[in-house]
């Protein structure tokens, strides 16, 4: 089974985002994780869209990469752009991708809508291409 980190510079938003559609549309099929190079707090707007489409994401916690080994990790995903600032031993695992999606802070609800679905249809992608 693949493992994948999804790695945001806060961890507050589109890397939980990408956490919780992956629980679900990948579910017996990967193993994930979220972080960020800084902790955070989950955005309740990135809570509200998620539960918007009936995924529950109110128990996931924002969590410093630092907790985490790379080698514990087939696929890293960035999803910010901050793949430039990330150590080595993180962007030359199996497979290292950087999305570089708007980050949705202090936008409208329809941005994070936006952001959302594209992340959906980039996970789906991943997972099927994973297995």
């Amino acid at each position: 089974m693949k493992r994948i980190m999804f790695v945001c510079t806060h961890n507050s938003r589109r890397s939980q985002i990408a956490e919780g559609f992956a629980r679900i549309l990948g579910n017996g099929k990967i193993i994930v994780s979220s972080s960020g190079l800084d902790v955070s707090t989950v955005d309740p707007i990135t809570v509200e869209v998620m539960s918007e489409i009936g995924i529950d994401i109110s128990n996931q916690t924002s969590k410093s990469l630092n907790n985490f080994h790379p080698e514990d990790y087939d696929a890293v995903i960035s999803l910010c752009g901050c793949g430039v600032n990330l150590p080595e031993a993180w962007v030359s695992r199996e497979l290292f991708e950087d999305w570089q999606l708007e980050d949705p802070k202090d936008k409208s609800i329809e941005v994070f809508r936006k952001v959302r679905d594209e992340i959906k249809e980039r996970v789906s992608n991943l997972i099927t291409f994973l297995n």
